[in-house]
């Protein structure tokens, strides 16, 4: 089965959000620790709980792949990025600054473009085999979608905006 590429349509509450300062109300904490935007929490919560029947657990690769501020995302793009040029080794451009990927690095978005920053984005553990089964059936009733692939099939981004999806149960 092919992954599911959807464009992003954003929350209302996003569309003119800086990208990781965003305001905390438009946050929630998450049952297993993490923030994400209050859309994409719904959506997930109520994905780990169907996985969960189904025999699946559903967890994020680490509490900052769930929604970073700037600043975590500017730490970790410098952590795994240098201005030197390293042959074969993929870019991003960030500031105007073309950065080369260090070997053995995973990749990252540049500061401000993640969708990690607008807290809609989870990177999820041990995303293949039955589990990357479970949410290629499932991830898109939930509002999800994923961005780039095969080469992150573990990345996956609430698309649904303002709509709820029908498998997503609001907290009450």
């Amino acid at each position: 089965m092919a992954l599911p590429i959807k464009p992003v349509v954003l929350c209302s509450h996003l569309k003119d959000a800086v990208p990781g300062k965003l305001k905390e109300t438009n946050l929630r904490a998450l049952k297993a620790g993490g923030k994400l935007h209050h859309c994409a929490a719904d959506a997930w919560e109520s994905m780990v709980a169907a996985a969960l029947v189904d025999g699946i657990k559903l967890r994020p690769t680490s509490l900052g792949d769930l929604y970073r501020t700037y600043e975590g995302q500017l730490a970790g793009f410098k952590a795994r990025y240098v201005t030197t040029p390293i042959e074969g080794q993929s870019t991003r451009t960030f500031e105007g600054i073309k950065w080369y990927l260090k070997k053995n690095m995973a990749p990252m978005a540049a500061p401000g473009t993640s969708k990690h920053n607008l807290g809609i984005a989870v990177d999820v553990a041990n995303a293949n085999g039955k589990c990357l089964e479970w949410l290629e059936k499932n991830a898109p009733e939930f509002g999800f979608s994923w961005e780039v692939v095969p080469q992150e099939p573990w990345h996956i981004r609430y698309v649904a905006g303002d709509k709820t999806p029908a498998r997503v149960v609001k907290p009450t």
